[in-house]
C-alpha cells in the first residue's frame, strides 16, 4: 500500500485528529495512538450508541491502529512519548496550542532530533488570537457561519454529523500526504497546520464566493439552493421528494413529464435566473403536479427523461442503496465486531487491503513500551 513503512504517531483525541490517522492506516501506515492510562481517547466513553467492544463513536474513527498507553505527567512515560517522536514519520496532536511544547513534544523540540518528521497539529482557530478558544465542531459550525445557511430561516441549525471536524481530518490528510512528498524529494519534514475554522470556510465554497463577491451575507434557504431552482425538496403525493433542475432543459423535461409543459414557457420561469427569482411561485405550482403521484412514481418517471430526482433516504436506505449498486459500502475489521464503512476511494494499483478493529485500550502496551526502550 502507499504508505507501507510509515511510523504515525497519533497523540490526537476525538474526531479530526483520530480520522485523519484511520486513513493514513488505511493508506498502509503503521499507526500508533497514544492515549491516557484508565480511560483512553474520550470517545471511548461517548455512547450510546455501542458496538461489540466499544462506543460507535470511537470505532469510527479509530481501527488499523496500535494502543498505547502512556502517562505524559510521567517522567518515564514522557521519556518513552518523545522516543516514538524522535522515531516517528509524521506526528499527529490536537492539544491545546502551547501544550506539547511544555511537554517538549513542540515542534521545534521534535524536529530538532527528528528533522524529517511531518509535524501535523490541528486547533480549533488557528494559534493566533485563536488559539485559546476551545475546537468543537459545534462551536465551530455556529461561529463559522454553518449554522446561518442550514436550516429554515432564522431558525439556525447544525449539521446532522460534526462535518467540521470530518472536513478537517481529509484536510490533515491532503497536507500530510503533500509533506511527505516533498520529504520524498528533499529529505526536510515540515509542520502543517490545519484549524476547524479555516477548514469550514475553504468548505464554504460558492457561498464565500458569494459573500466576497458581493458583500452580501448568505441566507438560510432551508432544502433549497440560492442559484438553482427547482434544487431542492418538493412534496409529491406520499412524502418529500429531492428535484434537481440544474439548467433550463432540464427544467423543460420536468414540466413536461408533470404535465404542466406551459411552465417552462411562463416567463416567470423561462430560464434559471427567472426561476430563482420567482421560486416562491414555483415551488406550489410544481408540488400541485407532484400531489398527483407517489414519490416511487416520480422518481422513476423523472429517471427516464432525465431529471434528477429521487426520495429522502435514511442511513440504513442509503447503505442498502450503495449495496444494490455495487459500491460494496462497508468492510469487516474482525471476528465479532460490527463492519465500518470502507475506505470511500479505490484505487486500481495499490487498493486498501487490510482493515482491523480498533484497539482495546493499551493494547499493545507490552510491545511498544519494549521496541521504545530496547532500542532507545
Amino acid at each position: 500500500m502507499p504508505l507501507d513503512g510509515i511510523l504515525v504517531a497519533d497523540f490526537s483525541r476525538v474526531l479530526a485528529g483520530p480520522l485523519a490517522a484511520a486513513t493514513l492506516a488505511d493508506l498502509g501506515a503503521d499507526v500508533v495512538k497514544v492515549e491516557r492510562p484508565g480511560s483512553g481517547d474520550d470517545t471511548r466513553g461517548w455512547g450510546p450508541p455501542w458496538g461489540p467492544t466499544t462506543s460507535t463513536y470511537f470505532a469510527s474513527a479509530n481501527r488499523s491502529k496500535r494502543s498505547v498507553t502512556l502517562d505524559l505527567a510521567d517522567e518515564h512515560d514522557l521519556a518513552l512519548a518523545r522516543e516514538l517522536a524522535a522515531r516517528c514519520d509524521v506526528l499527529l496532536e490536537n492539544f491545546r496550542p502551547g501544550t506539547l511544547d511544555r511537554l517538549g513534544l513542540g515542534h521545534e523540540q521534535v524536529r530538532a532530533t527528528n528533522p524529517g518528521v511531518v509535524y501535523a497539529s490541528i486547533s480549533g482557530f488557528g494559534v493566533a488570537g485563536g488559539a485559546g478558544l476551545p475546537g468543537y465542531d459545534f462551536l465551530v459550525q455556529a461561529m463559522g457561519g454553518l449554522m446561518s445557511i442550514t436550516g429554515p430561516a432564522g431558525d439556525p441549525h447544525k449539521v446532522g454529523v460534526a462535518l467540521v471536524d470530518v472536513l478537517c481530518s481529509k484536510d490533515v490528510v491532503t497536507g500530510v500526504l503533500a509533506a511527505l512528498r516533498h520529504r520524498d524529494r528533499t529529505g526536510e519534514g515540515q509542520l502543517v497546520r490545519a484549524d476547524l475554522l479555516s477548514s469550514l470556510l475553504g468548505s464554504l465554497v460558492n457561498q464565500a464566493s458569494a459573500y466576497l463577491g458581493t458583500g452580501d451575507a448568505p441566507r438560510a434557504l432551508g432544502n433549497a439552493h440560492p442559484s438553482i431552482a427547482p434544487y431542492e425538496l418538493l412534496r409529491a403525493g406520499d412524502g418529500a421528494l429531492a428535484v434537481c433542475a440544474g439548467n433550463d432543459g432540464q427544467f423543460q423535461r420536468l414540466c413536461a413529464a408533470l404535465g404542466v409543459p406551459g411552465l417552462a414557457t411562463d416567463a416567470r420561469f423561462a430560464t434559471n435566473r427567472d426561476r430563482v427569482a420567482h421560486r416562491d411561485a414555483l415551488a406550489p405550482l410544481l408540488e400541485d403536479a407532484l400531489a398527483a403521484g407517489t414519490v416511487e412514481h416520480w422518481t422513476a418517471a423523472l429517471a427516464a427523461v432525465g431529471v434528477p430526482a429521487g426520495p429522502v433516504a435514511s442511513v440504513p436506505e442509503a447503505f442498502a442503496l450503495a449495496e444494490g449498486l455495487g459500491l460494496a459500502p462497508t468492510v469487516e475489521v474482525g471476528d465479532g465486531e460490527a463492519p465500518q464503512v470502507r475506505h470511500p476511494v479505490t484505487y486500481s494499483a495499490t487498493p486498501v487491503a487490510r482493515y482491523t478493529r480498533p484497539p482495546r485500550l493499551g493494547e499493545h502496551d507490552d510491545d511498544i513500551r519494549a521496541w521504545l526502550t530496547r532500542e532507545a
